[in-house]
This record gives C-alpha cells, structure tokens and sequence, in this order.
C-alpha cells in the first residue's frame, strides 16, 4: 500500500507540474502567437519543426496539438497546415521518457530548487522562466518516485503477473489507451514502462502493445477538443487519430521484425522502449509527409465543410504604395474595412454564445482577437511608414484619423472579449435574466450590431445617410441602456431577478454600450475627413 500510494503521488505530481507547465507556455506562445503561425504555415516541413519544438515547449503532445486544433478551429491556421504541425508534436513528445533515459528524475530536486528560486525571488522574464523550470523539474521529480516505489514491486508475483498479460498485444493496447485516455498524457505511461524496465520488471515484448495503445490514448485530449471546433478542427482531431491507429496497425503487422530492428540499436530495454516510442512516431512523419495534400482532400471528402482560415497579415498594405501617399493610405482604408468584418464576426460568435455558452468557442474568439491585435499593430506600423513622407494637410488628416479607427476597432475586440467571458461565467454560475431583462438585452444587440454593419461600410464608401444613422442608433442606445438600467433596479427591488443576475447585467450593458460608442467614433472620424474634403 505505501508502494502503491507514492507512486500515485508520483503521477498526480507529474501531471500537476505538465498542466502547470503547459499553461504557464500556452500564456508565452500567446503573445508570440503570430510568429508562431507565420512558421508553422509556410512548409510541411516548417508545420513539423513547429509542432516538434512546441511538444517540448509545452512538455504535452495533447497540449501542442489542442493549441493547434484551437486555431484551425478560430480559423487562424488552415486544416491543411495543421496536418504537418500534428505530425511534429507526435515527434516532440518522445522526448520527455528519452530523458528518464538519461536520468533526469535523479537530478529533478536540481530543477525544482532553481526554478523555485527564481520563482519566489525574481520579476517579469526571470520569474516566468523560474516557474516553467520548477514545473519541469516537478514533471521528474514525480517520476523519480514512480522510480522508488517501483523497487519494491519486482518481488511481487501479482504486479509481475499483471504485466505479463500485456505480451498479448490486444490486452496492452487497450491498457495504454485507456490509462493516457484518463490522465491525457502518453508521457506517464510509457515513462513508467521506462522505470519498471530499469527495475527489470517487464520486458519488451510486454511494453510494446502498452506503448502502441499510449500512442492512440494521446489522441484523446484532441478529440475531446475537436467536439466544439468547426469542421476543419474536428478534421484536424480525427487526422491525429488515423494518423495514430495506422502507425499502430503497422507495428502490429511487422512486430517480430521491429522487435529485431530495436534489439539490433540497443541491448538495454528501457532504451529500446523509447527508441520504439519514436520510431513508431517516425513511421507516421514518413508515412504521411509527403502525403498532405491528398490526404487533405481525402478528409474534406469524407468531412465537409467550409475551411476559409482568416489571413493574419495584412492583405492589402503594399510596401510598393509607400511611394505614392495617396495610394498607400486607400491600402489602409481597405486593411481597416478587414479588420472591421474580423471584428464583426467576433461579435456574431459572443452573441451565439448566450444561446450556447462553451468553453471552446470562448477560445476561438480569443485567438482571433489576437489576430485583430495583430492587424492594427501592422496598419500603425505602415501608417508611421507613411508619416515619414512629406504630406499635405488633407492626407495628414486621413492619416491621424485612420490611426484613430485602427485604435477604435481594437477596443471593441477588447469589449467582446469581455462579453464572452461574462457569458461564460453567467452560465457557469447559472444565472438567469428576467424575460423582459433578456428581450432589453437582445434589442440593444440588434442595434449594436446594425451599428458595426454600417460602419464596416462606411470605411471605404463613405455615406453621409449611414453615417448620421450610426450617430442616431448610438443616441438610442444610450437611452435604451439607461432606461434598461432603471428598469432592472426596479426588477431587482420587486425581486422579478436573481440577485446575482444584476452585476452580470449592468456590465453587458456598459460593454454594448462601450461598441456602440467606438462605432460612433469611426462615423465621426469618416465624416470629419469627408467634410474637409476641398
């Protein structure tokens, strides 16, 4: 029972310190997202250098490859690309138990010291760092005490029965599903397997099928992620998957000569399980690599549905244009009028979430604000280019006005962001508008969002009708959110609503409110620069 009990904490460890981990990595890789992106998309090859480099970033397959379903899902990265990316972080993930090889369970307090250091004592960039190295470190530690209480349980005849039973590869394969399946991570089991070989209480002919069965267990964490994804996402998990029971089916086929194959590379067993970790995981690169594209269009068959990623470099800024002002500052009208519709369809997604409120969706919408942050950082950059020239009064005036609009449309991503999360956490405490509370509601949606409509038009063709309605809309709004204010105070005293409702309510309406008001800024900017037009 001791035994049993510290290897027990040994996994919960492991596993604390790989979410901890990969949470704290996720929180980097988001800031740096677009880099990310622009490599992963180029090549096959780059997808799988990407997806490769952040396995071992994040120490998680699953969590390299729910980062990536995540962004085909919000449209950032095409179903295509992501095949290449899913392909490396199968790569990346072998090695995590090559270093239980090497022994870095014995040296994990190492990390754990360092890392915990310069968590507790340093700022910013150092206490990051500090908290990514003791995670790491925890990640080992944990195994390290799988590894003590493993000692003990060679001498038991149960334990060592157990594992026999794994030879048939039937029985181990499901094994190393169903374990990775509950605790989404192929890196304990097979690390175990590592530590009991070391231990010399299994052999290679029992750890192999646990291995195989690890592999498809991986594919668990996407999947379950690939549920709330569009169809491109959901492509994406079920690609892993295939990639994943083909790989298996192979091994099973060729399984007397790849147990030849792996004794002729190494006499030590814990090394020959990790070396048929990865070479099961090189059979699918090879395998598939050069069989993207086909493939691909095979899935598209088989799953359709609508792929359209959503570019995340500006389209129409044209460093050629820089030479002509005029030309140049029509690019960033356009680029402007792109960013508008992103942003609208930012919108559409948090109000679909009322009706539906998931977690996953919630992502997307974040990761495509990212690309909206992304996009006005691009537009200033280019508008700054543009400063650099000699400029008449009128262009100066499109210019500071369009760096204006840029601003604006960024802070109404901010504003949606900020309803989805109030969304979220509404239906996570379950609360409830009043009847009348939620038709308020819908009202001043609908005219918000006839507001973003009209202002994505009047970008690049100004309108002088549509730009006074804007202004009429943003005045009834107003009236309409101070009137639904009064109104559910009223509600709140005659105890028609949740008193938990209040809060949720009053803040959806300063957002929406918030929208409306940058809207009505871009119609004033627009007809500023029509105005002054000679």
């Amino acid at each position: 029972m001791k035994e049993i009990l510290i290897a027990i904490s040994g996994i919960i460890l492991f596993l604390i310190g790989m979410v901890r981990l990969s949470s704290t990595a996720r929180k980097i890789i988001n800031i740096r997202i677009k880099q990310y992106i622009k490599y992963a998309v180029e090549k096959p090859l780059s997808g799988l250098f990407a997806g490769a480099v952040s396995t071992v970033f994040f120490q998680s397959s699953s969590a390299a490859i729910a980062l990536t379903i995540g962004l085909v899902s919000a449209g950032l990265i095409s179903f295509n690309s992501s095949l290449a990316i899913i392909l490396g972080a199968d790569i990346g993930t072998t090695l995590t138990v090559q270093l239980v090889i090497w022994r870095f369970t014995e040296i994990s307090p190492i990390f754990i010291s360092i890392g915990g250091l310069l968590w507790l004592i340093c700022r910013d960039k150092w206490k990051i760092a500090g908290e990514m190295i003791f995670y790491f470190g925890l990640i080992f530690f944990g195994l390290e005490l799988v590894n003590l209480a493993a000692e003990p349980l060679k001498s038991s005849p149960g334990f060592l029965n157990f594992f026999a039973q794994t030879k048939n590869p039937f029985f181990g394969i499901v094994l190393g599903i169903v374990v990775t399946g509950i605790v989404h991570a192929s890196a304990i089991p097979i690390g175990i397997l590592v530590i009991l070989a070391q231990q010399d209480v299994v052999i290679l002919e029992n750890a192999l099928p646990v291995m195989m069965g690890a592999n498809i267990g991986t594919t668990v964490t996407a999947l379950l992620v690939g549920t709330v994804a569009t169809a491109s996402g959901k492509r994406s998990a079920i690609s892993h998957l295939i990639f994943k029971c083909a790989g298996v089916l192979l091994l099973l086929i060729f399984m007397p000569y790849f147990l030849a194959f792996l004794r002729i590379l190494s006499s030590s067993v814990p090394q020959q399980i990790v070396l048929g970790h990865f070479l099961l995981n090189l059979l699918i690169v090879l395998v598939f690599i050069f069989f993207l594209k086909p493939f691909a269009r095979l899935m598209n068959k088989i799953m359709p549905g609508l792929d359209d990623p959503l570019p995340l470099w500006p389209e129409f800024l044209d460093q050629n244009d820089l030479s002509d002002t005029p030309k140049a500052l029509v690019d960033v009208q356009k680029e402007l009028q792109r960013e508008m519709v992103i942003v609208q369809k930012m919108f559409t997604s948090s109000i679909d979430l009322i009706a539906c409120p998931q977690e996953g969706k919630r992502r997307d919408i974040s990761y495509i604000e990212l690309l909206v942050n992304n996009l006005r950082t691009q537009i200033i950059k280019f508008l700054w280019q543009i400063s650099s020239g000699r400029l008449s009064v009128k262009l100066s005036q499109k210019l500071f006005a369009y760096t204006a609009i840029a601003d604006d449309i960024e802070s109404i991503g901010n504003h949606i962001i900020w309803i989805t999360d109030l969304v979220l956490q509404k239906a996570a405490k379950k609360i409830k508008f009043s009847d009348s509370g939620e038709r308020e509601i819908m009202e001043i949606i609908g005219l918000v969002n006839r507001n973003l409509d009209a202002a994505i038009t009047i970008i690049t063709t100004p309108d002088e009708k549509k730009i006074r309605d804007i202004m009429l809309r943003e005045e009834e709004v107003d009236i309409k959110v101070k009137d639904s204010r009064e109104r559910h105070i009223k509600r709140f005293h005659q105890r028609l609503c949740q008193a938990e409702a209040g809060p949720f309510f009053v803040e959806m309406l300063i957002h929406l409110e918030r929208i409306s008001d940058h809207c009505n800024n871009i119609a004033e900017y627009v007809l500023d620069i029509e105005e002054k037009q000679p």
